[in-house]
């Protein structure tokens, strides 16, 4: 709160650079003062690679920076995994190596960085401006992911902070709260009855309908959680006056996977598109090559995550399922076939949902023997018949799920609503005084949102089954 006291009443870049530059990395140092020095490193390097790729833009500069960077992402996030999976018992071994947090977030940055100057994006940051776009603090640890054009003229812009701005940044972080706390709601369960943490990690069979619960509510969970947390990124950066990627809008209204994949950790899915599957799929023309780089793109979405056989065969799995929403998209275009009616859109919807959840036993399984003995149980006619969760967690995922719904509802019809008075020449002032009102509804939301969230921390700290990490996606 100091460093944003000062950034506020600063003028000059220089110093509001200074500043923030500072407060990042002291903050980012909290988590580990190692991890600041590997930051750091990080940062002079690939600005190091920048000079050298504009000095000399040719494939052999770009590749030797991306290889540095995938060494470096590598030796801290996959090879301490790969040295305890051979079981190496020296007290020296690969597996003691500290995980930086957010390294795989800022580690693309970088990366994205040497790709736009190959591209020939005028990029001129200093090594301080490029330090801080390394280590900008709203978004170091999880994202989302940014890019140094979007970033760099905010980073030298001397606007003053707006009050609006810090007050939508204060209604994001509390949205954001609220829905982390949600997050670890689903995690704990209710009732002490166990909660989706405990469904994979305790239970020792499944029936059809425990599977499906639990595909759909870690989807939920992961959503709140991550979610929840791009919120506070993204409002801890607006009340600095600073603009960032957007992470979600609205998956769970997909109607295809391709729009699923738009829609969902938006800031990793676009820089997968723009950074791995169009360089492969310009490659070569024929359809077979492009089909298979769009599979080739969503397993490194996987392994982005983590190394493993499940985190590959999810990305296959998805890649599949893009591969074949493509094949159906042709023979649409070929009959001429454009169903648009509220049934078919339904269907469509409730398809891709489905097909998404499915995936998630996979993203969430402890083992390939736990998936696949969970995918016997949904194939199994004969299991539809019982369950062996307890029932407060269906009823907690599927209250939750309506109340998302209903919320989203709610607000697209405030929406609506203010737009249709915007856009009247005639409205009364009373309902020009509503839409102000609804336009600008952080102003009664927020306190909503924090008596909300009191109610949840109620709940979660009543919960006594353990097992909901602080945070999901730390761990990626």
């Amino acid at each position: 709160m100091l460093g944003l006291a000062i950034f506020a009443r600063l003028r000059s870049r220089a110093a509001r650079q200074c500043v923030l530059l500072i407060s990042s990395y002291v903050l980012y140092a909290t988590w580990g003062l190692w991890f600041a020095v590997v930051l750091l490193a990080s940062s002079v390097m690939n600005f190091l690679f920048g000079q050298w790729l504009r000095r000399k833009p040719s494939a052999g500069v770009l590749w030797v920076g991306i290889l540095f960077n995938l060494l470096l992402l590598t030796s801290f996030k996959y090879l301490p995994g790969f040295a305890a999976s051979l079981s190496f018992r020296s007290p020296q071994n690969f597996s003691h190596i500290a995980l930086p947090l957010g390294i795989s977030f800022w580690t693309f940055q970088a990366m994205s960085y040497l790709f736009d100057l190959y591209r020939g994006e005028e990029l001129d940051p200093t090594l301080w401006e490029f330090a801080l776009y390394m280590a900008f603090f709203p978004v170091t640890i999880s994202g989302p992911i940014c890019r140094l054009p979007d970033m760099l003229p905010q980073f030298r812009s001397e606007q003053p902070i707006r009050r609006s701005d810090m007050a939508r940044g204060l209604c994001r972080i509390a949205t954001g709260a609220l829905m982390m706390q949600l997050g670890q709601l689903l995690g704990r369960g209710i009732l002490n009855a166990g909660g989706i943490n405990a469904g994979f990690d305790h239970a020792t069979q499944w029936s059809g309908p425990d599977v499906w619960c639990l595909a759909f509510g870690y989807g939920l969970q992961l959503f709140f959680d991550f979610a929840g947390y791009s919120h506070l990124a993204i409002g801890a950066a607006k009340m600095l006056g600073f603009i960032v990627p957007e992470n979600f809008d609205l998956p769970f209204t997909s109607t295809t996977p391709s729009i699923f994949w738009t829609r969902w950790h938006m800031s990793l899915s676009f820089w997968i598109r723009d950074y791995v599957f169009l360089p492969l799929a310009t490659a070569r023309r024929e359809m077979w090559w492009r089909n298979l780089s769009l599979v080739i793109s969503m397993v490194a979405f996987g392994v982005w995550h983590k190394a493993t056989i499940l985190f590959v065969l999810w990305g296959c799995y998805h890649g599949v399922l893009l591969v074949l929403h493509r094949q159906i998209q042709q023979v649409e275009r070929k009959l001429n076939w454009e169903p648009a009616t509220p049934l078919w859109t339904a269907i469509s919807w409730l398809v891709t949902i489905t097909l998404v959840s499915f995936g998630w036993i996979l993203f969430r399984a402890n083992s390939l023997t736990q998936a696949g003995q969970m995918f016997g149980a949904l194939v199994s006619p004969t299991t539809y018949a019982k369950h062996f969760i307890a029932w407060p967690l269906y009823v907690l995922v599927l209250v939750l799920a309506l109340l998302y719904s209903a919320a989203l509802l709610v607000i697209s019809g405030l929406d609506r609503y203010a737009e249709r008075i915007a856009g009247t020449s005639d409205a009364t002032p009373r309902a020009e005084t509503m839409a102000v009102i609804l336009h600008e509804r952080w102003v009664w939301l927020t306190p909503m949102y924090g008596f909300a969230l009191l109610i949840v921390i109620w709940l979660v700290t009543r919960a006594q089954t353990a097992g909901a990490s602080p945070f999901v996606y730390r761990s990626f």
